[in-house]
């Protein structure tokens, strides 16, 4: 009953939710769309945690790093809201935003040429 049909080919879209470097790029593109419509970075989000430990060599620091820059730069931009009542928080929010598309592009470039990221864990760049 669940067996496949000889003729059945799966469609092209189907394959961005596999693990693997596809995968991580559809994140990338969600997290960097997630600065203007944001539902699209918790999208991305749940997409990382679905596929963490199932892509194997160098895809999986790529989903390290994307968990990492969510939440990290969640923590980043509280903080910066927080700060906002004294006026520093606007400044910081400009700062943690170009942190977020810096690792986001950094990302995308790594996974382009096929490379690890050499530092997944890191708080930074």
């Amino acid at each position: 009953m669940s067996e496949t049909p000889p003729n059945f080919t799966p469609r092209q879209t189907d394959r961005w939710l596999d693990p693997g470097p596809t995968n991580a790029q559809v994140i990338y593109i969600l997290y960097l769309a997630g600065l203007v419509i944001g539902i699209s970075g918790i999208v991305g989000i749940i997409l990382a945690y679905i596929n963490r430990g199932k892509a194997g060599g160098f895809v999986e620091s790529h989903y390290t790093w994307l968990i990492r820059t969510f939440w990290i730069g969640l923590l980043y931009a509280l903080v910066s809201l927080v700060l906002m009542m004294v006026f520093i928080g606007f400044i910081l929010m400009f700062a943690v935003a170009v942190w977020f598309i810096v690792r986001c592009i950094l990302g995308l470039q790594a996974l382009g040429r096929g490379e690890p990221i050499k530092n997944p864990e890191s708080w930074l760049i």
